[in-house]
C-alpha cells in the first residue's frame, strides 16, 4: 500500500514538473542526473519530443559512458516514434558503430534497416529507399546469420522485391501499350531473369507473344523471321509451362498468323 502511494506521489510530482514550467528550469539546469532520470520517464510516457530534447542536452557530458551507450539507444527510438525514419535509421546506425560489441547492436542494426522499409514508398514512386532497405536488410542478415530477427528481415526483403518487380512488369506493360515493343521485349525479358520465380511469367509470356509479334508485323522485312519465330517459341513456352492457361486461346490467332507467315521463307 506504502509503495503504491508512493508511486502516486511520484506520478503526481512528475506531472506536475512537466506540466507547470518546472521542466524549462529543468533544461536550464546543470543537474545532468535530474536531467537523465527525467528524459527517461517523459521517454516512457512517450512524451518523444521533449524526451529527445533532454537527451540532446546531455550528449557531451555522458560522451564514452554506459549513460551516453543509453541516450544513443533512446535518441534512436524518439525518432523512430516520431515517425521521422530517415534520421532514426542513422541514429540506429551510429549506435551500431559505437557500441558494436553491446547486445542492443543486433536490435539496432535491424532497427535501422527496418526504418528504410518503412520508408520505401509505393511502388509508382522512386525506389531509391526500397533498395537501400534490401541492402541493409541483406547486411543484417549477413551480420547476424543465426539471429531470430533473420526470418522476418527476408519477409521483409521479400516484400520490397514484389514492390520493384511490380513497379518493373507496369513499366513493360506501359511499353507494350505505348507500342514501343522493342523496349516491352527487352522489359520483360529482363523482369524474367531479375525475377525468375515471379508469380507474372504467365501473364509476361503472354504480353511478350503479342509483342513479338506485333513487332515483327511492323518490322523491316530482313527482320520479320526471326521476330516471328520468336513469337510462335514464346507461344510455345507459354503452352508447355502453363497448358490450361486462358491466355492460350487469345494468342491462338496469332500462333496461326506468325507460322503462316514463317512459311513464306522456307
Amino acid at each position: 500500500m506504502i509503495k503504491k502511494l508512493l508511486f502516486l506521489v511520484s506520478i503526481i510530482g512528475l506531472t506536475t514538473l512537466f506540466s507547470c514550467g518546472k521542466y524549462q528550469k529543468l533544461i536550464k539546469s546543470t543537474d545532468n542526473e535530474a536531467k537523465f532520470e527525467a528524459a527517461i520517464d517523459l521517454f516512457e510516457r512517450k512524451d518523444y519530443s521533449r524526451a529527445l530534447e533532454l537527451f540532446d542536452l546531455l550528449q557531451a557530458a555522458y560522451r564514452g559512458t554506459e549513460k551516453g551507450e543509453d541516450l544513443s539507444y533512446y535518441t534512436a527510438y524518439c525518432y523512430y516514434h516520431m515517425g521521422d525514419y530517415t534520421v532514426a535509421s542513422y541514429y540506429f546506425k551510429r549506435y551500431v558503430q559505437s557500441y558494436p560489441q553491446y547486445s542492443r547492436a543486433e536490435e539496432c542494426l535491424y532497427m535501422s534497416a527496418y526504418c528504410y522499409y518503412l520508408d520505401s514508398p509505393r511502388y509508382s514512386l522512386d525506389q531509391t529507399n526500397t533498395y537501400m532497405a534490401i541492402n541493409e536488410l541483406q547486411l543484417f542478415t549477413d551480420t547476424y546469420p543465426t539471429s531470430d530477427r533473420v526470418a522476418e528481415a527476408n519477409q521483409l526483403i521479400d516484400d520490397l522485391r514484389e514492390k520493384l518487380e511490380l513497379k518493373a512488369f507496369n513499366i513493360s506493360v506501359m511499353y507494350y501499350r505505348m507500342s514501343d515493343y522493342m523496349a516491352a521485349i527487352t522489359s520483360f525479358e529482363n523482369l524474367i531473369k531479375n525475377y525468375p520465380d515471379t508469380d507474372r511469367k504467365e501473364e509476361i509470356l503472354h504480353y511478350m507473344a503479342l509483342a513479338y509479334y506485333e513487332f515483327a508485323e511492323n518490322s523491316v522485312l530482313e527482320k520479320k523471321k526471326e521476330r516471328y519465330e520468336a513469337a510462335v517459341e514464346t507461344y510455345n513456352n507459354l503452352l508447355y509451362l502453363y497448358p490450361e492457361s486462358n491466355y492460350l486461346s487469345d494468342l491462338q490467332e496469332i500462333d496461326v498468323k506468325a507460322r503462316q507467315r514463317l512459311e513464306s521463307y522456307q
